[in-house]
């Protein structure tokens, strides 16, 4: 993983390039000040301050300094250096007035690649962009942010062929920090967690399903626990999907990459808690051992469900998580599922949709998505809606045969599978962009994972 420490350091007087930020409010009596070459420059380049993103160098002998239009002088996003990191030469740069903040986040991240599947890389860096701040005591913080954001993209970026549950184990195994590490697979498995096993036994040899469960912390702690859906790549089963709606099912443990990466900031943190994550790992495959439409099978907390779709798998290995982690009686539950296309369909792919059964809860959520500009938004568990999983077999099927409020239902139905008396928050994320914008490329993002942090920094906070 790229070295992110090494490109933001604390400011000890050394010398580093000057960057000038302007808005379109400042520009002008800013420019009033430069020297005539300067505004004649800046004119013959056509800035104006006005257009996001864009920047402009300032020759200084043989050396220069930059000027950057961001949006809001006084308040700088996560992304509005993003540009400057990637674009600028290989030295060492300051702000020329006030610190980063939160756009270190941009700086370092603008400057990650993922390389591995590439015999040459494709776009050659010409060297570090290294970031002097003033704030020395959040250095850590924004490194520990870039870190879980770009192992939220490598997972997902990772082939399915490269990634399944055996891989998914190691970067949990990985996580070190103290924590203590079970897996729970084969007979044990189809005892204790019998959806999971169900989902993930059509899988080739070496690719079983499995639990992945992690705990760290003290026991005397608050106790909260964090879930990753884990499909490392879905088919759809035997309702299987079309070629173009398999082209990304990869990135179908995107779930499991949030819970993971939050699951290592909280750590890495210190958070005066007792955590324990759980990741059900498998991979919806094709056999003759694949389960079916029609089936019925009993969930880990007793009640029956008839498969209805092979391809809203998701919930059911997360029911099975869910009802594990609700027996440890944490105070709080979050789940990060990739679980339904209608909830893009509603929200687009930047919105991660948020279930919460607490109000005060989601309020708090939503007070830390605008804090760390990483946005959510709340839908409904509307109890209604609960009558579209009825089976007249089983207790309840896993989907609805209604094309309406699929995010709703599927949320419904994990909600069956938590107790009323423990606070829960689900997010439906989409883990992917299919565009890149500066400092987030095409492909794996992590969506909802800052807010979430943010959330329990304020709640448990360090002594």
């Amino acid at each position: 993983m790229t070295d992110f420490a090494s490109l933001i350091v604390a400011d000890r007087g050394q010398g580093a390039r000057p960057i000038h930020l302007v808005d379109k409010d400042g520009f002008a009596d800013w420019a009033k000040r430069r020297p005539a070459e300067d505004r004649a420059l800046l004119e013959a380049h056509r800035f104006d301050g006005k257009t996001g993103c864009a920047f402009a160098i300032l020759p200084r002998g043989n050396d220069f300094e930059v000027v950057g239009a961001v949006k809001d002088v006084a308040a700088l996003s996560p992304w509005c250096l993003a540009k400057l990191a990637a674009s600028l030469p290989e030295g060492t740069y300051r702000l020329a007035q006030g610190d980063p903040g939160k756009a270190a986040l941009g700086w370092l991240l603008a400057q990650h690649r993922f390389d591995r599947f590439r015999a040459k890389p494709k776009d050659d860096p010409v060297g570090p962009r290294v970031l002097v701040t003033g704030e020395a005591a959040r250095i850590a913080r924004h490194v520990q942010l870039a870190e879980a954001t770009a192992l939220v993209r490598d997972l997902v970026d990772t082939p399915a062929g490269d990634l399944g549950p055996a891989e998914i184990e190691q970067a949990v195994r990985d996580a070190g920090n103290g924590a203590e590490v079970r897996v729970t697979s084969g007979a044990h498995l189809t005892r204790d967690c019998p959806l999971i096993a169900a989902v993930g036994r059509a899988a080739a040899p070496g690719r079983e399903p499995r639990l992945i469960e992690l705990e760290w912390g003290k026991p005397d702690h608050p106790r909260i626990a964090i879930v990753g859906k884990g499909v490392c790549f879905d088919t759809g089963g035997l309702d299987l999907k079309p070629a173009s709606g398999m082209r990304l099912m990869k990135k179908d443990m995107g779930g499991a990459a949030h819970a993971l990466a939050l699951a290592r900031l909280v750590m890495a943190a210190r958070l005066p808690v007792r955590l324990h994550l759980l990741i059900p790992a498998v991979e919806n495959s094709v056999s003759a051992d694949a389960f079916r439409p029609g089936d019925v099978v009993r969930s880990r907390k007793g009640l029956f469900v008839e498969i209805d779709n092979t391809d809203a798998e998701g919930r059911l290995i997360l029911a099975d998580a869910l009802d594990h982690a609700a027996e440890g009686k944490p105070e709080l539950i979050v789940d990060f599922a990739t679980l339904t296309g209608a909830a893009r369909i509603a929200l687009g792919p930047d919105l991660p949709a948020m279930f919460a059964n607490d109000d005060a809860l989601a309020e708090s959520l939503r007070q830390a998505s605008e804090e760390t500009e990483d946005p959510l938004w709340r839908m409904p568990l509307w109890d209604p809606y609960d009558d579209m999983l009825k089976s007249d077999l089983a207790d309840l099927a896993n989907a609805s045969g209604s094309p309406m409020a699929g995010s709703i239902t599927a949320a419904m139905f994990l909600k069956r599978f938590v107790p009323d008396s423990v606070r829960w928050a689900h997010f439906d994320t989409f883990a992917w962009r299919d565009s890149a914008k500066p400092g987030r490329p095409k492909g794996g993002d992590a969506l909802g994972l800052r807010a979430v942090f943010r959330h329990l920094e304020r709640t448990y906070p360090r002594q």
